[in-house]
């Protein structure tokens, strides 16, 4: 065996045993949306602090990957709404996608990320692809939950299928009962094919679209932030298209698992 396979077979092993020595979250929820995408519901053994829009580190034997939480700082139970990503590319989720309630999964006990709500703004404009969409709302859970009054939200949630809109019916609901404060727009990007054939709402990608809506809405760079999640090439686009406009952009990429 060559000297760089053996440094590389003891680097492993050294992350094992971080990882083992780590607080644990207990799987004490799962529920499969497709055959690609599930939300599951956490519970750490100890205490676990976070802000609406951070993210925490799971694990699994060697392997660890940040997740935005979906469920407000108030719950109970850490919600995160995960993608399956296949080998090669994906390393982290096939395992999880092997875990049973019961199961449990190493976690670091701070919570990162600055992809939090900014208040001195009063327009949130909230681009999303997909699970990019989990910090939303835990932000907006969050937000109705303390009762604030002053800002308005703005969500663009683009998907290739409408059977991916996981928060779709909470986030719709949310916007009927505070209509001065949330706005919610799913768009499919893939119209014609036969599944999403029942789709009658908007189409495009998000960041296709995001121009049009920034008009519709009335926003403007002074009194309006952007954050894009999800894709990174969604979040490039945005970039592109409304940083030259004027406007700030906060991201948090989504990279294959």
């Amino acid at each position: 065996m060559q000297s760089q396979d053996v440094k590389l077979m003891e680097r492993e092993q050294r992350l094992r045993d971080v990882i083992s020595k780590l607080p644990k979250a207990k799987l004490v929820a799962r529920r499969d949306v497709t055959d690609d995408l599930m939300v599951i519901e956490l519970q750490p053994e100890m205490k676990f602090s976070f802000k609406s829009g951070q993210y925490c580190t799971l694990g699994l034997d060697s392997i660890e990957r940040a997740y935005s939480i979906a469920s407000a700082p108030h719950e109970p139970n850490l919600e995160i709404f995960v993608e399956l990503v296949p080998p090669p590319d994906g390393a982290l989720t096939p395992l999880m996608w092997q875990l049973k309630v019961g199961d449990s999964m190493s976690i670091r006990p701070r919570a990162k990320g600055i992809f939090t709500m900014d208040e001195g703004y009063h327009h949130h404009l909230m681009v999303a692809t997909v699970t990019g969409i989990a910090p939303f709302v835990s932000t907006l859970r969050n937000y109705i939950r303390l009762g604030n009054q002053g800002h308005k939200f703005y969500v663009i949630q683009g998907a290739s299928y409408h059977d991916e809109f996981t928060y779709r019916e909470e986030l719709e609901d949310m916007a009927r009962s505070y209509p001065d404060t949330i706005v919610y727009v799913p768009t499919v990007s893939r119209p014609r094919e036969e599944k999403n054939a029942v789709w009658e709402g908007v189409t495009g990608r998000a960041n296709a679209l995001i121009e049009e809506y920034v008009d519709k809405f009335g926003l403007s760079p002074t009194g309006t932030l952007v954050y894009a999640c999800g894709h990174p090439g969604m979040i490039e686009d945005v970039r592109a298209k409304l940083e030259p406009l004027g406007f700030n952009v906060k991201e948090e990429r989504y990279w294959k698992q």
